[in-house]
């Protein structure tokens, strides 16, 4: 894991990483351009002359290296247009851009106009999540492989401040446990099954405290699945050598009573090949990534324990591997959910609404809820409507998807509020069960959402996110966001706790 550091003294770092901006120009084109170096003073007019010669543009995801004089290298990256207070996105997207083109280098000092903590936590958060690299799997390569930097400090007149002090500590664990889900995302279901999942959190657990700071975990296998009656997971999970899991993580705060209580479920299918409903070959290697959701909530859920939110956290991961077989669940076979509903699977692609059916409804036996959270890797619908970059939200609570989303926009993770039309639930009707698994293909996305709604008590407010897009970037990295896994949800799962605790 990368070191973070806070500093207002003098750079030690061979590096000093700052800000451009641009200014509009009153014509046309492009004005002026601005060096934000935040606490820094530094020589801005010769640097500017070569910055314009280099053709700079002070625009979001560029980053110019010039050689330095107090410093071996400046690294310049681009803030945008030019604002008297930048958002914590923008720093966090430019910390990210500049740390993803400083891989290979030890360590690097950050000097971005931080003005307030939550700006100085942006910058941390970016910086360490642009300085991952996955290299598990590497042996051979791995020589030619440029690591991510291994020392990060942040550069501010605030360093000595608790407030500064804190909002570091809270983005060294969002930069940990965002890591985590991105490794879990990129390892390969060769090494990460259902079981694996289990024990890696479990293991994890035991080792951040457990108990101590208010952790407990429970594992069901496949025989206590189908004896329990949870119907979906098992019917998902059955056509594979390796069975299925329902993980479970409760978090209760340690010496102080709980604000508010949570319930968060992660979809959690470590390899969908789509069952006898086979997926086309080509890009079923990305079904690796299926499990995001499951990760996101689990991490989450320790990263909520570690900061000490006085919020209590049901976490569910329903697990499996959807595989084909001779015992694989058949089109047309009628499953009997946990809860007692029946549902006729007439498409075994459609496989994570059910393991989040039986979830769903078994997180519901606590009754102190405050509200219930899904994520879920749902539907390619979800990027025909959303595209790969922004996630959906769907609820049957508008207030707590509004409180939800404006919460969004304070983490930086791009989600977008989805109706759930009533004309589209009689699509899910079944002749033979209670209802279908699928239904009208059109607004598939909210198909699947009003599909989870159906177990859901209408008084408890409920939250389905879809992360189909943004949680595996299969394009270009952009900012903090690499190639494969992104870590998408953990950052607002936690948010959403913090909030609670107010």
């Amino acid at each position: 894991m990368t070191a973070l550091h806070l500093s207002d003294g003098i750079i030690k770092d061979e590096i000093l990483v700052v800000g451009v901006s641009f200014k509009k120009s009153s014509g046309k084109g492009q004005g002026a351009l601005t060096i934000e170096s935040g606490d820094v003073a530094l020589d801005t007019k010769k640097m500017l002359s070569t910055l314009s010669d280099l053709g700079a543009t002070g625009k979001p995801d560029e980053v110019i290296k010039i050689p330095g004089t107090s410093t071996k290298l400046i690294v310049f990256t681009g803030l945008g247009e030019h604002k008297a207070t930048f958002s914590d996105e923008t720093l966090r997207r430019a910390a990210g851009s500049a740390a993803r083109a400083l891989a290979g280098n030890v360590g690097a000092t950050f000097s971005l106009p931080a003005k307030k903590a939550s700006a100085i936590a942006a910058i941390a958060e970016g910086a360490l999540l642009g300085a991952y690299s996955f290299n598990k799997f590497r042996v051979d390569s791995l020589v030619n492989r440029q690591v991510g930097l291994k020392s990060i400090t942040i550069h501010s007149a605030l360093a000595k401040q608790a407030d500064a002090k804190q909002a570091l500590k809270s983005a060294a664990i969002i930069g940990e446990y965002t890591t985590l889900v991105r490794d879990l995302i990129n390892t390969p279901p060769s090494h990460l099954t259902p079981d694996s999942f289990c024990k890696e959190f479990t293991a994890l657990i035991k080792k951040v405290g457990g108990s101590a700071i208010g952790l407990k975990v429970s594992v069901m296998n496949e025989t206590q699945l189908k004896s329990k009656g949870y119907g979906g997971i098992t019917a998902v999970g059955q056509g594979s050598a390796n069975p299925p899991r329902l993980f479970h993580i409760s978090y209760t705060p340690v010496k102080v009573k709980a604000k508010k209580s949570y319930a968060y479920v992660g979809k959690g299918i470590t390899f969908d090949t789509g069952g006898l409903a086979l997926k086309p070959a080509a890009g079923m290697e990305a079904m690796k990534s299926d499990m995001s959701g499951a990760a996101a909530v689990c991490a989450a859920t320790i990263a909520i324990a570690l900061l000490k939110i006085p919020v209590a956290i049901d976490c569910y991961a329903p697990l499996a591997e959807n595989m084909v077989s001779d015992n694989a669940t058949r089109p047309s076979d009628i499953i009997t959910m946990f809860g007692g509903k029946t549902v006729e699977v007439l498409n075994p692609d459609a496989e994570g609404r059910l393991v989040l059916g039986d979830a769903l409804v078994k997180a519901q036996e606590n009754k102190n809820l405050n509200g219930i959270v899904d994520v879920a890797t749902l539907t390619y619908a979800q990027m025909i409507a959303l595209g790969t970059r922004t996630s959906a939200i769907m609820t049957n609570n508008q207030e707590f998807s509004d409180h939800f989303f404006e919460i969004t926009k304070s983490t930086g993770e791009a989600f977008w509020p989805m109706p759930l039309p009533i004309e589209l639930r009689a699509s899910l009707d079944s002749p033979v069960a209670d209802m279908a698994n699928i239904g009208e293909r059109m607004g598939g996305m909210m198909v699947a959402g009003l599909f989870l709604k159906e177990f859901i008590a209408p008084e408890l407010p409920w939250l389905h996110l879809d992360i189909a897009g943004p949680a595996y970037n299969e394009g270009e990295p952009y900012g903090y966001t690499p190639v494969g896994g992104t870590g998408v949800a953990l950052r607002s799962l936690v948010a959403l706790a913090q909030a609670g605790a107010v």
